[in-house]
């Protein structure tokens, strides 16, 4: 057996690669050391975003990692007594090397963006934002492509003009494979561009199960965390082809609608007595308008008198009277109007619907001053609260279909005969203390 001589080629070729790799070794430490270290202190004193990104400790390590594969691709010339076919194979495949490590840096920036994007954000107390999710990943995405091909085309030792015309026969594969994955980026540009999604936004798609607010969109999908925090995915394009309603409008506005309508019995409207008048002229509310409107009234009847004559004047179908319901409206108006948590800069409107076999709507159409969900509740609540309990004093009534109890009390009733009520409602003079505003 022959002694291994340092004189034999194939010694040197091994031992100069061997210190060719413990070289590119200590240089990338020394890169490392040299980049995080050094660049520690500016990194933190950094105000703009750029110098934020480049400087940030995870990318300066992946920036180390290119040195050893430069190193190699360069030292692998000077390399003693080793053959030209390996030499090539070696500095290619530290070609590939170096491309991948290129592309694990633009990687790591595009995420540190994201992260100095929603951490500046926070510090702003910002919640609602255009996101950069879908730039970011088109990006990586674009990156990952160019990458992968010029790695073939450097261990092929071929020009990566070569390689992407080769992908020319896939393209009809590639389009069915992704044709998802397009459709959401071409979806993710136009929804970024028209901005018709942010994060923060209360969205709502009933057909996809959605009704929360929207935490994240990316290329492929938006996520969504519904009010019972349960989170739904929703893929990216269906927000171009399907209608979805966004209420950021509302949040900006300042104001969120209440549309909500009593139900009257209609058995119950009736023309006032001058002493309902008298007893209703007593709410500080309608004061002044039962007083015009008494005005009104009594011009009117001297009118008739005068044209149709006493006796034909004095007829309830000739002459101009007030209704509860009518009178009603008007309190619902006014106790709007008077409510602090009504928003007084937008529509406030009391209106009566079309009659149906469930009663007379009253709708109640207004704003509240907030668009926070507890709050508007509360609000929309005390207002129907003061509502409900007021109808008595105008002589109305809520219709209600009969329960099981109701339909055997009235049986009862026909059995034993009448049996007297005891009226429940309220003194006028409580609805002058404005309950419930």
């Amino acid at each position: 057996m022959s002694s291994i001589s340092f004189d034999t080629p194939w010694v040197q070729a091994v031992l100069g690669l061997a210190v060719l790799g413990l070289l590119s070794a200590l240089l990338q430490w020394l890169a490392r050391v040299l980049l995080t270290r050094g660049l520690a202190r500016p990194a933190m004193l950094a105000e703009s975003r750029l110098a934020a990104v480049m400087l940030h400790p995870e990318v300066l390590r992946r920036a180390a990692q290119i040195v050893p594969t430069v190193v190699v691709q360069i030292g692998v010339r000077f390399v003693p007594e080793l053959a030209p076919r390996p030499a090539t194979v070696i500095a290619n495949v530290a070609a590939a090397l170096t491309v991948l490590c290129v592309a694990r840096l633009l990687f790591k920036m595009l995420d540190v963006t994201l992260e100095v994007q929603g951490e500046q954000a926070l510090r702003e107390g910002t919640t609602r934002a255009r996101s950069i999710t879908v730039w970011v990943q088109l990006g990586q995405l674009v990156v990952a492509i160019a990458a992968t091909i010029i790695m073939i085309a450097a261990l092929s030792d071929r020009s990566p003009l070569i390689v992407l015309s080769g992908f020319g026969a896939l393209s009809a594969v590639l389009m069915l494979v992704f044709q998802d994955t397009i459709k959401s980026f071409v979806a993710g540009l136009l929804i970024e561009r028209n901005d018709m999604l942010r994060v923060g936004d209360w969205m709502e798609m009933p057909q996809a199960g959605v009704d929360g607010s929207v935490i994240d969109i990316a290329l492929n999908t938006v996520k969504v965390q519904n009010w019972d925090k349960t989170i739904v995915t929703v893929p990216t394009w269906r927000l171009m082809t399907e209608s979805f309603k966004n209420w950021r409008g509302m949040s900006e506005a300042g104001g969120r609608r209440i549309k909500r309508a009593l139900m009257l019995d209609a058995g119950s409207i009736h023309f006032l007595s001058d002493e309902e008048i008298d007893n209703l002229g007593r709410i500080a509310l309608i004061a002044q308008y039962l007083r015009e409107k008494g005005e009104a009234v009594r011009a009117s009847r001297l009118m008739q008198e005068r044209e149709l004559g006493e006796t034909l004047a004095r007829v309830p179908a000739n002459q101009r009277r007030l209704t509860n319901i009518g009178t009603f409206r008007a309190y619902v108006a006014a106790y709007l109007r008077a409510h602090p948590g009504i928003h007084p800069g937008m529509t406030q409107m009391v209106r009566q619907l079309q009659p149906t076999a469930q009663g007379v709507p009253l709708e109640v159409y207004c704003f509240t001053s907030t668009t926070a969900w507890v709050e508007y509740e509360a609000i929309q609540s005390d207002i129907f609260d003061h509502l409900m309990a007021i109808l008595p004093e105008f002589g109305l009534r809520a219709f209600q279909s009969p329960s099981d109890a109701g339909v055997r009390q009235l049986a009862q009733h026909w059995q034993e005969g009448p049996v007297p009520t005891v009226g429940t409602a309220a003194q006028v003079d409580d609805a002058d203390s404005f309950a419930g505003a």
